[in-house]
């Protein structure tokens, strides 16, 4: 199976066409999903299934990966779409524009093309292996600033607390290293954002497929480094440490900052 430049458009085009489905009215219902911090909304739930039923069509041998309702479709298929309908859910339900649709084909374990949209920005950020990372259709690159003068976007494994003090020793190890750290919310964008070259660094310990398959394309597409704990790529299919910077040697310092306070992945 390849994807054609019309494939490419015609994901972007049903990407765009599901942004239509979030409402910055508050018109939507709220719910959690076991614990206050991890929360569904309609709108994800609309966005989710007009994805999963536009692709569908389009291509009927692909298979799914989504964040919403335990949606899983993987077994047998060579490729695998893997779609967060709104990546920032909190966000979003605060109005906050932190917020993305993100859809990533996976194929034969591997990235190949990825979108992630951020509708209250219209910024479009696509990619594909092999061909670079586009802007609203302009070629991006990450920046050229050493870790010292790098920004980190970072986080506390909001659905995992009890992570976060292994998380602060990390996070203050590389604070006192690189210029200053962010957190926006949305793990897709802040990988998109590195992409972009506004920031350098990125550090979560445990993120799902669907907050990085297409922003990890996005970023290494730029330019940039993707890491695991392992010190290779994370997972497509299931939960991942994950590292993003500017550069390898970037990737790698952060890489073993993390591993002397973390001897192995405890999940």
């Amino acid at each position: 199976m390849s994807m054609q430049k019309t494939d490419l458009q015609f994901v972007t085009d049903v990407v765009r066409a599901a942004a239509t489905l979030m409402d910055r009215t508050g018109g939507f219902e709220v719910r959690d999903k076991g614990a206050r911090e991890n929360i569904v909304t309609s709108s994800d739930l609309a966005v989710q299934h007009w994805l999963t039923e536009q692709l569908r069509l389009r291509f009927p041998d692909i298979g799914f990966l989504c964040e919403e309702e335990d949606f899983s479709d993987i077994q047998g298929h060579e490729a695998v779409w893997v779609i967060d309908p709104i990546d920032g859910t909190a966000n979003y339900a605060r109005g906050n524009e932190n917020c993305c649709i993100s859809v990533a084909l996976v194929k034969s374990g591997e990235p190949v093309l990825g979108v992630v949209y951020s509708p209250w920005r219209d910024e479009l950020y696509t990619a594909e292996k092999g061909k670079g990372a586009l802007l609203n259709g302009k070629p991006i690159h990450v920046s050229a600033r050493p870790f010292e003068e790098g920004i980190l976007f970072t986080a506390l494994a909001v659905y995992r607390k009890d992570l976060s003090l292994t998380c602060s020793a990390i996070i203050h190890d590389l604070y006192m290293e690189c210029n200053d750290i962010r957190r926006n919310g949305s793990a897709a964008l802040e990988l998109c954002h590195l992409a972009s070259g506004f920031a350098e660094l990125y550090f979560e310990i445990r993120l799902m497929p669907w907050d990085y398959a297409a922003a990890g394309l996005i970023l290494t597409e730029a330019g940039g480094t993707l890491l695991s704990f392992d010190g290779n790529g994370p997972s497509p299919f299931k939960p991942s440490l994950v590292i993003g910077a500017n550069c390898h040697a970037s990737a790698r310092r952060v890489l073993d900052t993390v591993r002397k306070h973390l001897p192995a992945l405890p999940y």
